[in-house]
């Protein structure tokens, strides 16, 4: 495609022709999919990239102010793309998806029990270091089950104050395990 030919498809995209915008889309769907694809190394996500290349460049079409420089301006947008891409992708597991659902599948293997009564033992442990309020505290919300406003009326004390003595307690069992952990 000329020069010429392009520069006037361009305007004719910027005019709002979607016609022209899909020989745009026609012409340059192959480049852009490269570059994507040299960064990304993934098919299925420089295919949706590409896509997000094009979007973007429709949108924002109207800010070109050179039609001949439309080649160099989306190939831009597809170089930041895939590396914002590329950036913010997670991180990928060694391990096969299927190892993870053996694991979880088998929650009374010894292995699990093991764990789950070395947690409790861990947990009565740290729960017996706090103070005699912070135990109180954590024991009649979560081993009695006592609402908020049980609690207000067994220790006498308004649900504020049953709050704050919650997130209180919480926070002193997380320093006494993570302690209890370390050593």
């Amino acid at each position: 495609m000329s020069a010429d030919t392009l520069a006037k498809i361009v305007v004719r995209s910027q005019s709002g022709d979607a016609e022209a915008f899909g020989q745009l889309y026609e012409q340059f769907y192959s480049r852009v999919f490269g570059i994507v694809m040299q960064r990304l190394r993934n098919t299925a996500e420089a295919d949706e990239i590409t896509q997000e290349v094009f979007l973007r460049a429709y949108r924002k079409l109207e800010q070109l102010k050179e039609a001949a420089a439309f080649p160099g301006w989306i190939c831009q947008i597809a170089v930041r793309l895939s590396i914002n891409r590329a950036v913010r992708r997670p991180p990928e597991t060694a391990c096969e998806p299927s190892s993870f659902e053996v694991m979880q599948e088998a929650p009374g293997s010894p292995d699990a029990e093991l764990m789950q009564v070395e947690d409790a033992e861990q947990l009565r442990d740290g729960i017996d270091r706090l103070g005699e309020l912070d135990r109180r505290t954590l024991l009649a919300f979560y081993f009695d089950g006592q609402s908020l406003k049980e609690m207000s009326v067994s220790f006498d004390s308004p649900i504020g104050t049953i709050k704050r003595r919650l997130h209180t307690a919480r926070h002193r069992l997380h320093d006494v395990l993570s302690g209890m952990q370390t050593a």
